[in-house]
């Protein structure tokens, strides 16, 4: 089987993370769906051929009888989504309460319908909490019940190119016919883990309520080479507008420190315990949130510019390319890259399906990209020295010890 026949689709596809990865491992999209109006504009206007209201749609009003008219054929290699991980918050949903929760059935319906070989189900660690644990049961046994074992890992983004401490659980579920694929030999192996500037280095400086669309200075990384591409036109790098106050508070605090840092007579009143922090500039970021702008709610001040991060610096720290557009307003924005998969990790993701489920040879391209996700640290004259030193994915004798 070529790797162009590996066709699926995206339920909950938000801002299009998971298919932006998947995408480019090799992977076809065939339908994709999305409540949020701005959220699937962006998903679609960074699709040829696709439009906004293809996206739009409530799934829990596709009756199961009418998956395949929706989808346009009877069956796809891949169900692949994630029902919105607010649900699963064990700050808001500790007791499996939230109605988001039980979108997971729709999910499964759509799985039982379409009889993937593999569904990949990605969510925060809350699910793993959720109602004592009772909840990722209910979702293993519905698996089962329908003829597919279940494996699932706690995964950290920055172990797979993301310069950013994102952890979520993957979940893969196979058919009983196909050989368990656990996930625990699904590693990249960086070969330095990449850190914010390593990400955001050569985006120009911004200040509070400014806004830049050109570039002043060329990609110094792997990552930021990768990201930028051919883009001649920066979108959505503008700061939040801090006022003077904010903006002479946050100047105290160095790279990486926190609120500690900030004078007594400075000190807010209020926040978050992680509020009021710089991210360190030679480390991962915290995992991105719809807050990204927001010190008050996050640590999310710029490790050396006295703002919060514009919604292009998150973009990046999420692994998006430049050439990535957002619509809607800096809200709308902001949420929906917060809320999305970070597309290295979904690449990674789909680089090691086409081996453990599909059996699929790796080509030349995707093996050179494997290089590119795992050198984003190294500086461009690093990464033309060490090339011929850094392997992709090699093929081992059994697949569940599989290595990046």
């Amino acid at each position: 089987m070529g790797s162009a026949d590996l066709t699926y689709v995206d339920l909950f596809a938000g801002a299009g993370g998971l298919s932006t990865g998947l995408e480019r491992a090799g992977f076809e999209l065939i339908h994709a769906i999305d409540i949020d109006q701005d959220a699937s504009a962006t998903f679609a206007n960074n699709r040829e051929g696709w439009s906004p209201e293809e996206i739009i749609g409530d799934i829990r009003e596709v009756d199961k009888s009418e998956i395949h008219d929706t989808v346009g054929r009877n069956s796809v290699d891949l169900v692949a989504g994630g029902p919105p991980c607010q649900g699963f918050s064990e700050v808001v949903s500790p007791d499996g309460s939230d109605e988001r929760n039980h979108l997971f059935v729709n999910f499964i319906d759509w799985v039982d319908e379409l009889e993937p070989q593999a569904a990949l189900f990605e969510n925060v660690r809350g699910i793993q909490n959720t109602a004592e644990g009772k909840f990722l049961d209910a979702v293993n046994d519905s698996f089962a019940n329908i003829g597919y074992n279940v494996t699932h890992r706690v995964v950290t983004s920055s172990d797979f190119g993301v310069p950013q401490h994102r952890r979520r659980v993957v979940l893969l579920a196979t058919k009983d016919s196909l050989k368990h694929q656990p996930l625990g030999g699904f590693e990249l192996n960086p070969v330095k883990t990449p850190g914010v500037i390593d990400g955001i280095g050569d985006l120009p400086e911004v200040g509070p309520g400014e806004e830049i669309t050109e570039y002043d200075q060329s990609p110094q990384t792997v990552l930021q080479n990768d990201l930028r591409g051919d883009s001649d036109e920066l979108t959505a790098h503008q700061a939040a507008r801090h006022d003077a106050d904010m903006v002479e508070m946050i100047s105290h605090i160095p790279d990486g420190g926190n609120r500690t840092a900030i004078p007594d007579e400075l000190q807010p009143s209020s926040g978050y315990h992680n509020s009021y922090s710089r991210l360190k500039s030679d480390e991962p970021a915290v995992a991105i949130t719809r807050n990204m702008s927001k010190p008050s709610s996050a640590r999310c001040i710029h490790p050396f510019q006295h703002r919060g991060l514009t919604p292009r610096e998150g973009a990046r720290l999420q692994t998006f390319p430049d050439s990535y557009r957002f619509e809607g307003g800096l809200v709308s924005t902001r949420k929906q890259i917060g809320n999305a998969v970070p597309p290295y990790l979904a690449e990674a993701l789909g680089y090691y399906l086409k081996q453990a489920v599909y059996h699929e040879d790796l080509t030349d391209a995707n093996r050179e990209r494997i290089q590119i996700l795992r050198s984003g640290s190294l500086s461009l004259e690093q990464f033309k020295e060490k090339r011929s030193e850094i392997g992709g994915i090699e093929q081992q004798a059994t697949l569940d010890s599989m290595k990046f």
